[in-house]
This record gives C-alpha cells, sequence and structure tokens, in this order.
C-alpha cells in the first residue's frame, strides 16, 4: 500500500470539513483518477498526499509515513519522491526549458547548490533525459514563456519527472491547455507514469477523459467519497448523481476529439 488514508479530516480554520474520508488506500502502481464539482475537495485531496495540508484528525500515510504526525526531517525524503504536475504549469516564465526542468532537482541537490542554482553532471543528465522523454529536446534552451500552453504542460511533466518520483500528483493537468490536446498531454503522462512504475493519481474536470485514461475512478463530493470504481462502472446515471445540483456535466471527450480533428484539418 503506498497510500493508506483513515478517518480523515481537513478542514481551513474553524470551518466545516472542506475534506472527510473514512478510508482510501492507492496500490503502488495504480492509476487513480479524482472527478466530482468544483470544490469538492479534490485538489484538497492531492495537497494532503503531498503534504501541503496537515489535516485536523486522522491518517495519512504515504509510503509508510503518516505525514499528519511526522516531524519535517522524515517528511522530507517522502515529499521528494512526489511529483506534482500542476493545473497552470507553475514554470519560471524568463527561465528556459532546461532550467525549468532543473527545478525538479532541488530538493535532491545540497541546500548550498540549492541556495546558488548550482547542478551537478548527473542532475544535468537527470533533466536533459526527462526534457527528451517529453519531446522538447529541440527546444530545451528557449524560455518558458515563449511556448504554447501544452508545450509548458510538457515541461511540467519533464520537471517532475526530473525528480525520479515515486508518486506522481496531477492537479487538473489539462484544463490550461487547448482542449484539442487535453488528451495528448494525458497520453504523455501516462506513458512516464508506465515507463518509471510511479504511482499516478489525478484530478480531472472531465469524467470521460477519467474512464479513458484511469484504472480506477474515485468521486468526490462534498469532501467525501461518494464511489470508488473501475470505469466501467462508472455509467452516466453515477455521474449525473455526482454532478446532481450543477449546471451541467463538464464537456464531454467526443467534443474534445472533434475539437481536435478540427485543429488537425485547420
Amino acid at each position: 500500500m503506498i497510500i493508506k488514508i483513515e478517518y480523515l479530516e481537513v478542514r481551513y480554520g474553524r470551518n466545516p470539513p472542506v475534506l472527510s474520508i473514512d478510508n482510501l488506500s492507492i496500490e503502488r502502481g495504480e492509476r487513480v483518477a479524482i472527478i466530482g464539482p468544483s470544490g469538492a475537495g479534490k485538489s484538497t485531496l492531492l495537497r494532503t498526499i503531498k503534504g501541503y495540508m496537515r489535516p485536523s484528525q486522522g491518517k495519512v500515510e504515504v509510503m509508510g509515513v503518516n505525514l499528519a504526525t511526522a516531524r519535517r526531517r522524515e517528511r522530507q525524503p517522502i515529499n521528494r519522491r512526489i511529483g506534482v504536475i500542476y493545473q497552470q504549469f507553475n514554470l519560471i516564465p524568463r527561465l528556459s526549458v532546461a532550467r525549468n526542468v532543473l527545478c525538479g532537482r532541488l530538493g535532491l541537490t545540497s541546500r548550498w547548490r540549492s541556495l546558488l542554482g548550482i547542478f551537478s553532471a548527473e542532475d544535468h543528465a537527470i533533466a536533459w533525459s526527462a526534457i527528451c522523454e517529453v519531446g522538447l529536446s529541440k527546444k530545451a534552451h528557449q524560455r518558458a514563456d515563449t511556448l504554447s500552453g501544452g508545450e509548458q504542460q510538457r515541461v511540467a511533466v519533464a520537471r517532475a519527472l526530473a525528480q525520479q518520483p515515486t508518486i506522481i500528483l496531477a492537479d487538473e493537468p489539462v484544463s490550461s491547455v487547448d482542449p484539442a490536446w487535453a488528451e495528448d498531454i494525458l497520453e504523455l503522462i501516462l506513458e512516464v507514469q508506465t515507463h518509471h512504475q510511479a504511482t499516478l493519481v489525478m484530478s480531472l474536470h472531465q469524467p470521460d477523459l477519467a474512464r479513458r485514461f484511469a484504472d480506477r475512478i474515485i468521486g468526490l463530493r462534498d469532501g467525501r467519497v461518494v464511489f470508488d470504481a473501475a470505469p466501467a462502472s462508472v455509467t452516466d446515471t453515477r455521474l449525473k448523481e455526482l454532478y446532481r445540483g450543477h449546471d451541467s456535466l463538464p464537456l464531454n471527450d467526443n467534443a474534445t476529439r472533434s475539437g481536435k480533428d478540427q485543429t488537425r484539418s485547420a
């Protein structure tokens, strides 16, 4: 078991819990998608697994360490083995692709090297390998802010890969890219996850993408698990219940593929 959650509550200040999960376990190598309406607690769950959020009660055990009670020196080695792909890329715009990817090595190098931005030959080799793996070798020295949204997310994937992660967390990884290319980014993330035998936990806005790209889907609503099932069991009826009270279900994948076909034919 690589992630184990028991009787978890996460809250902001004295407000009611934004996340309340009795039991949730994720096995090593699983490919898990978390879906649900806005405010369901998807990002909070990922932030809690990463260790950014400390629960008000319960256990969050990641790679054998309970992040809820562990000291900083115990959490740091775990944190370094969790790569995160963010919705808004979180790149440094003025830096090159290569320098942004090297940032993934900061937690794995000595403190003085991190402060000075000095990286070893091994760090450079690992970063270059990650850049090649995401298909950006020809743009390695190009500034990040000159790239398209899809290319910037590829840089973010490479940065996470440079950490040589055991777990990859992807928080709405395709929400800030052209919908026509969402599936390309997800295919890349899955290729990276499979090649490096990592565990993947991703929050997705589009249920149809979750059904296509995950082995297991967790439905969250109001901070609670509504269902935890295989993609084939996540029927339209279950989705309608999950998103009940919201204007409509998110854009389905047929529209994504249609948009991609139109982009390619333009």
